[in-house]
């Protein structure tokens, strides 16, 4: 059973063929990270859809939220439940069948063609990225979080010296089976850092004092230069997009440094070097990413996350309205539970169309303009930057 709406196809409006068609095409999922691959108990999955590190105040629950009511809405339909279905009832029936059986209801009901996988600390409770592929009948690459590697390699190293190169080394070796690298610097230190590459000396005496704690997150700002460049490098020889995290970011982040106009001087520094660097999860500053999408030609933005229509449609009309057509991504964002997967990309789909139907019925694009466009974004944007 899947969810349904005034029409058949689960769009919310009508449309052309080829628009509709161009909506309905499998898209290619930019930004995922692993969801759970074990049978959860109620606590646990409400901490997996929301941002929040606590559960819920007593009395009340994660699912008096937005995207626990999108799940009792949209991903019910996928468990063979009514919509609306009450939170004991979804989870009974999702422990019923199993997570194995979830998982391939929800990633292969999200209509993806290529899964693109952040992968941070690895954990044999989370999908592999080949495992999110077969599951979800697609193919999957991997996109490595950078901050991830600095921190293996802190562990392994001895000195400073042997800390740069082995830190090149194995970006340079993971960067070869990858589709891209990532950078969540925003959440860990800001994006309002000085965007000159440090000096040799200044990396090996950071170096040298990381290497005293190396269990401890990255937070020395030379270091988290030095980490950034190097990954700068590594994509550039192997004609990688970097990704940057930007927006909220959960409890750990400082939302008022994650706007990524912060960022200006590092992306402007990074012009001449033609790595194309991608902005996620901007919210609520996508406008400020649409901006940087605009001005520069190799920043790119992303779109979707939003488990909610409000928010869908909010971002969805705003970067039509601001940034090139050619510059936007579909990412779903999904982690923890592969309804969040789901979500994300039927979420965008309805909040396109909405877009798409009004500026068809204002006669502003034609019906080849929209699909275009559809397509632009759900896939073909991102089989071109990434190289698929």
């Amino acid at each position: 059973m899947r969810p349904q709406d005034a029409l058949p196809d689960g769009l919310p409006v009508a449309l052309p063929d080829a628009v509709r068609e161009a909506l309905l095409a499998p898209l290619v999922d930019h930004h995922c990270r692993g969801v759970r691959r074990d049978d959860l108990v109620r606590a646990r999955f409400e901490l997996l859809i929301t941002e929040a590190d606590a559960p819920a105040p007593p009395g009340t629950t994660h699912f008096d939220t937005p995207a626990g009511a999108a799940i009792r809405r949209w991903c019910a339909p996928l468990l063979d439940l009514e919509p609306h279905t009450p939170p004991a009832v979804y989870l009974a029936r999702r422990a019923e069948l199993g997570a194995e059986e979830v998982n391939r209801r929800m990633l292969r009901g999200a209509g993806v063609a290529a899964f693109l996988v952040e992968t941070s600390p690895e954990s044999p409770e989370l999908l592999s990225v080949t495992e999110t592929g077969r599951h979800g009948e697609a193919a999957a690459d991997e996109i490595v979080r950078i901050e991830q590697i600095e921190h293996e390699v802190a562990e392994t190293s001895g000195a400073g010296v042997s800390y740069i190169s082995a830190l090149e080394g194995e970006l340079a070796d993971r960067a070869a089976r990858a589709a891209g690298l990532a950078s969540a610097i925003a959440h860990r230190y800001g994006l309002d850092f000085d965007p000159a590459r440090p000096s040799r000396g200044a990396v090996i005496a950071a170096a040298n004092r990381r290497l005293s704690d190396p269990k401890e997150p990255l937070a020395d700002p030379v270091l988290l230069r030095h980490l950034l460049w190097t990954a700068v490098e590594v994509a550039r020889a192997g004609g990688l997009p970097l990704q940057f995290h930007t927006g909220h970011g959960g409890p750990e982040a400082a939302p008022h440094r994650a706007d990524p106009a912060l960022m200006a001087g590092f992306v402007r520094a990074l012009q001449p070097m033609g790595v194309p660097v991608i902005l996620l999860g901007c919210r609520p500053f996508h406008r400020q990413a649409a901006h940087l999408a605009a001005a520069f030609p190799h920043v790119y933005v992303d779109v979707g996350g939003a488990p909610a229509r409000a928010g869908a449609d909010a971002v969805i009309e705003e970067l039509l309205e601001l940034a090139p057509f050619h510059k936007q991504l579909f990412g779903s964002h999904a982690h923890g539970v592969a309804e969040t997967c789901y979500l994300g990309a039927l979420q965008h789909r309805r909040a396109l169309a909405r877009a798409l139907a009004l500026r068809l019925a204002a006669d502003e694009w034609s019906a080849s303009d929209a699909a275009r466009v559809a397509y632009m974004i759900g896939s073909g944007n991102a089989r071109r930057v990434y190289r698929l």
